[in-house]
C-alpha cells in the first residue's frame, strides 16, 4: 500500500516538472503575469521602503565649475605698497667675512625700503567700485589692482570702515566684470561654498568647503560681528576675496583664518554679503559709514548677575556705564539697568544691542525696553551718531591677528 503511494506521488512530480518545463519553454510570458501579480498584491509593503527614482534624492554635483566660471573674473589681485619703511640696520654687516659670503657688503645702515601687502577684491559695480578689507589696503600710498584678464589699474580709496574690516575700491576700466551678489536668507549650513582669491600671491585659485557655521561673534576680530564660518581652505592673500555659493553668487568677503601656523586649518571667516553691501552703499553714498549710537557701557547679563538682581531671564545686556551726556544718559538711562528690548526686538547680548542700535538712523528716537531694580520700565532715547574709532598706531607689519 505504502509502495503504491509513493509510486502515485512521483509519477505526479514527474508530471508537474513536465508541464513546468514545457510551460517555459514554449509560454515563457505566462510566468511572467504571474510574477507581476505577485508584484502588485505586495505592492504596497515594497512602496513603503522604496523612493521612486528621481523623486526626493539629489544627484551629487560632478563639477562646480560653472559656479567658479561665473564668479572668477570678477575677483582681483590687490597689490599696496607703503613707502617710506627703513630696513633695521643688521650689525651682521659689519663683519667683512659675513659681506663676502652673503653680499650687500657696500648696503648703508639705513636703506628705505618698500613695504607691501598682497590680497584680493571683489568687482561689485560696473562702475569700478571694489570690495576689499581694510586691513589689505591700510596705510598704502599705492595701490595696483590685476584682473584676471591680465589688464592692471590704478585703485583709489573711495572710503574705509574699520569696524567691519571693509574698504571701497574704485578703477578705472572698461567693460569690467561684476559678481553677482547672493541672498544670505538662503543660505544654511552644510551649503557648499567657494572661496576665491590669491593666496600666498600664487595666482587667483579656487577652493572649495561647506558652511560651517552662521553669525559667528564674539571673535575679537572687529567691533561688529556676524561672520559666515567656513572649511573652504583660506589662507594669506585670500583676504578681501570672495566667498560664493554654488552658483558663483556672492555670499561674504573673506577676511580672517584661526591659524596656528598661519595656514588654514579648516576654520575661516567672511564678512556676510547684507554687511558688506550696506557698508558698501554708505561709503559710495556719503564716504562714510555712518551707525547709530547712545553711549552706554554694556556687559552681558550671566546667570550669576541675574540671580544677583533676582531675574528670572539670563539673557539680556546689563548696563555697567552710562557717557555723561550721551544720549542714553539724556533719556534717562542709568548704570545697573537691564536692557531687555529696544524698539520692540529682544536683546540677547551685548552684540545683539550693538548691532541692532548701529542700524538705527542718528536723530531718530528708539524705545528701549529695561528692567530698574525690579520693575519694568520703557525709556525713549534720541540715538546719536556713532563717533568714529580711535586710531591706532601705524605699524611697518601689515599683518593683523586672525587676519590672513
Amino acid at each position: 500500500m505504502l509502495r503504491r503511494f509513493w509510486l502515485s506521488f512521483a509519477q505526479a512530480v514527474t508530471v508537474l516538472l513536465a508541464l513546468l518545463f514545457i510551460v517555459t519553454t514554449l509560454k515563457p510570458s505566462w510566468l511572467q503575469h504571474q510574477g507581476q501579480l505577485g508584484q502588485q498584491l505586495a505592492g504596497p509593503i515594497v512602496a513603503l521602503k522604496e523612493v521612486a527614482p528621481n523623486m526626493g534624492s539629489h544627484h551629487a554635483v560632478e563639477s562646480y565649475a560653472d559656479g567658479a566660471q561665473k564668479a572668477m573674473p570678477a575677483v582681483v589681485n590687490v597689490f599696496s605698497s607703503k613707502g617710506g619703511a627703513t630696513r633695521p640696520h643688521d650689525p651682521r654687516m659689519d663683519d667683512p667675512l659675513y659681506s663676502y659670503f652673503f653680499g650687500n657688503g657696500s648696503t648703508p645702515h639705513q636703506q628705505p625700503q618698500d613695504a607691501s601687502n598682497l590680497g584680493s577684491g571683489v568687482i561689485v559695480s560696473s562702475e569700478g567700485y571694489i570690495l576689499t578689507n581694510q586691513h589689505v589696503v591700510d596705510g598704502a600710498d599705492e595701490i595696483e589692482v590685476a584682473l584676471a584678464d591680465g589688464r592692471a589699474a590704478s585703485a583709489k580709496v573711495i572710503g574705509v570702515d574699520s569696524e567691519t574690516d571693509l574698504a571701497v575700491l574704485k578703477i578705472n576700466l572698461n567693460n569690467l566684470p561684476t559678481i553677482t551678489l547672493g541672498r544670505m536668507e538662503g543660505a544654511r549650513v552644510g551649503d557648499v561654498v567657494l572661496a576665491i582669491g590669491n593666496p600666498f600671491g600664487v595666482g587667483q585659485t579656487v577652493t572649495m568647503g561647506i558652511i560651517s557655521a552662521l553669525g559667528r561673534n564674539h571673535l575679537g576680530i572687529n567691533t561688529f560681528e556676524n561672520f559666515i564660518q567656513t572649511d573652504a581652505p583660506i589662507n594669506p592673500g585670500n583676504s578681501g576675496g570672495a566667498l560664493v555659493d554654488a552658483n558663483g553668487n556672492l555670499l561674504g568677503i573673506n577676511t580672517a583664518i584661526y591659524s596656528r601656523s598661519g595656514g588654514s586649518l579648516g576654520i575661516g571667516f567672511a564678512i556676510p554679503v547684507t554687511t558688506a553691501r550696506s557698508v558698501l552703499e554708505s561709503i559710495i553714498t556719503t564716504g562714510t559709514v555712518t551707525r547709530g549710537w547712545i553711549g552706554v557701557e554694556p556687559q552681558d547679563l550671566t546667570p550669576e548677575i541675574a540671580d544677583s538682581f533676582n531675574l528670572k531671564q539670563t539673557s539680556g545686556a546689563i548696563i555697567s556705564g552710562v557717557l555723561q551726556g550721551s544720549p542714553a544718559d539724556k533719556g534717562g538711562m542709568r548704570p545697573g539697568d537691564i536692557l531687555l528690548g529696544v524698539n520692540g526686538e529682544d536683546i540677547t547680548d551685548t552684540t545683539k544691542l550693538l548691532n541692532v542700535i548701529a542700524q538705527i538712523k542718528p536723530g531718530s528716537n528708539a524705545q528701549v525696553r529695561v528692567i530698574r531694580k525690579g520693575h519694568e520700565m520703557s525709556l525713549n532715547i534720541k540715538v546719536g551718531k556713532r563717533p568714529p574709532p580711535p586710531k591706532q598706531a601705524s605699524d611697518d607689519s601689515s599683518d593683523q591677528p586672525n587676519s590672513n
